[in-house]
């Protein structure tokens, strides 16, 4: 024989009353039935099940909550640095040390250098002429719930 499955409640409604089976744990809004988790934590994301019975018959949704760890402020590294012939070539890498499921894009810190900033990934490219270093690339690292930029001065590469 198998072992039985088990389930673990959080709130039960019965008429007009609700139980909360973890107070202080979570927030029941009678407003819209949400249900509201305080301090998330890693072992919150599963799968949840939400119920309705009526008479004979019982309705189920199973909803997966993935619990996401902010990104951390970003930094700027360079990998590759070369100027000569009254140019620059730069090799950059954005990183952030902390957050799940994080991306990487770059842009321009204004709109005025015709999208030399512009990548995705957290290596950007450059060349351009040093007399024409005035401008700055900015990196977003960015996951599900969160976003954080850092900025990156071109006027470094001659230095």
């Amino acid at each position: 024989t198998q072992e039985p499955l088990r389930k673990k409640f959080l709130l039960k409604i019965s008429g007009g009353n609700h139980t909360e089976y973890e107070p202080g744990r979570m927030r029941f809004h009678r407003e819209d039935f949400s249900l509201e988790i305080l301090n998330t934590s890693r072992d919150d994301g599963r799968l949840y099940e939400y119920s309705v019975s009526k008479g004979e018959e019982e309705e189920v949704w199973q909803v997966q909550l993935e619990v996401f760890e902010p990104v951390a402020h970003p930094s700027i590294r360079i990998l590759r640095q070369d100027s000569s012939n009254g140019s620059c070539s730069l090799a950059l890498r954005c990183s952030s040390e902390r957050g799940d499921d994080v991306s990487y894009s770059w842009a321009s810190r204004d709109n005025g250098t015709g999208g030399i900033c512009r990548a995705n990934g957290s290596v950007l490219a450059l060349r351009f002429p040093l007399r024409s270093a005035a401008f700055g690339c900015v990196c977003t690292a960015r996951n599900p719930v969160s976003s954080r930029r850092a900025a990156f001065d071109a006027a470094r590469c001659g230095s």
